[in-house]
């Protein structure tokens, strides 16, 4: 019996040692297969590629990858969204037009949920998809948290709406589109003072973040220049962001006759909200902070008369204007704000420095080309016609718009 056994046994380990040497000689075989597989796919491509350096590329054979980092979810979602989808719409007329240097553009849009660590992450991720030109960030917190590595990529930024000074400087290889916060501040004031709307005003801030505490302090500095008198003076933070009823019996008593808000309008329909009958008479004026505000209240009777400083409008006869908002709102069921447009210029100025310097992404000396050109363009955008000084800013005219019946419009000078 123990003979038995043991001869089974035998038989059984010689079986199990035949299967694996089975097993092995097939996963071998298998290997050597895909191994074959991905040679034979990698040679297609280096021929591919072999074959495009000795010819010129028709369009849409290659593709030049724009990166844009913004909140697309959350409470600033209104402004990533609005840049994404404007953005989208300059792509799509460039590529139907047939490219730029025998590239399409493709855009990469990143969710930052307005988190300037998201926002990091989101530039890596943007950088291993094999990002060529980068949009930026949407809100200038997180821009400020990507400028240091996009420096050391040495990537062309074009930012359509991070406003903030810190967001381009130290980085020579930063643009802007929108105004920047002094620039907002100081145009707020002139145009308040220059259209005779108030000689007394109230303002109302957020003081832990760059994009209010830059506006106020370049306002207030300029409206005492221009014989306007801050009556009140009153902030929040992100930590007391819902109840403002004290700061707004503060601005009833200060008896002033309008209140700059420069801030965002998620902040600004809270406020609007909670002065309802408390303020009446008084004209309330922000920055491009407050775009989209009609869509963050339930109620647009309490925007009415609301004026926001912005490069952009939406109700503008020229034609391009018209055909960028015949494009947009039937998509998006409202009407273009400055964060489209922006996000549409963007892409249009990315396009004026490829055809100025004539390089595309294959060439080495593609980014440094890309930002010597952004000195030479002239671009008439949707926000104005551009030029780019020493500091990178864009030089442009501003226009003040007013809501009626829940419509931002031109306001008539």
């Amino acid at each position: 019996m123990k003979k038995l056994t043991k001869l089974l046994c035998l038989v059984l380990c010689l079986a199990l040692v035949l299967s694996l040497a089975a097993c092995a000689s097939s996963e071998q075989t298998s290997s050597d297969a895909d191994t074959s597989s991905d040679t034979s796919s990698d040679a297609s491509t280096d021929t591919s590629t072999d074959t495009s350096a000795d010819t010129a590329p028709a369009d849409g054979d290659k593709t030049l990858l724009l990166g844009l980092i913004g909140p697309m979810t959350g409470d600033y979602a209104n402004y990533g969204t609005s840049t994404r989808d404007g953005a989208q719409i300059a792509v799509d007329e460039i590529n139907e037009a047939g490219g730029v240097n025998g590239y399409t553009f493709k855009l990469d849009a990143q969710d930052s949920q307005g988190d300037p660590d998201s926002a990091v992450s989101a530039y890596g991720m943007l950088m291993d998809n094999g990002m060529d030109v980068s949009l930026g960030c949407v809100l200038s917190g997180e821009a400020q948290s990507v400028i240091t590595a996009a420096l050391e990529d040495g990537i062309l930024i074009v930012t359509p709406t991070s406003s903030a000074k810190a967001c381009i400087e130290g980085n020579p290889n930063a643009f802007r589109v929108c105004f920047n916060d002094p620039a907002q501040g100081t145009a707020s004031a002139d145009y308040i003072a220059d259209n005779g709307l108030a000689t007394k005003v109230a303002v109302f801030y957020q003081s832990d973040i760059d994009y209010s505490a830059g506006l106020y302090e370049t306002f207030a500095a300029e409206a005492a220049v221009k014989g306007i008198e801050i009556v009140e003076e009153q902030t929040f933070t992100a930590g007391s962001n819902t109840d403002f009823s004290t700061q707004i019996n503060a601005i009833r008593d200060s008896g002033c006759e309008l209140v700059f808000l420069p801030i965002y309008a998620a902040e600004a329909s809270t406020f609007l909200t909670q002065a309802a009958g408390k303020l009446d008479g008084v004209t309330f004026f922000g920055c491009d902070g407050l775009d989209g505000i009609q869509t963050k209240i339930s109620d647009t009777s309490l925007i009415e008369g609301l004026m926001m400083l912005t490069p952009f409008a939406a109700d503008a006869e020229d034609e391009a204007t018209q055909s960028f908002v015949e494009k947009y709102t039937p998509v998006h069921g409202t009407a273009p704000d400055q964060f489209a447009a922006d996000g549409y210029d963007a892409v249009y100025i990315v396009k004026a420095a490829m055809e100025q310097c004539g390089k595309t992404p294959e060439d080495a000396d593609f980014n440094e080309a890309m930002v010597a050109a952004m000195y030479e363009i002239t671009v008439e955008g949707l926000t104005g016609t551009m030029t780019w000084d020493e500091n990178n800013e864009p030089n442009k005219p501003a226009k003040a718009m007013v809501f009626v019946d829940g419509v931002a419009q031109l306001f008539a000078e």
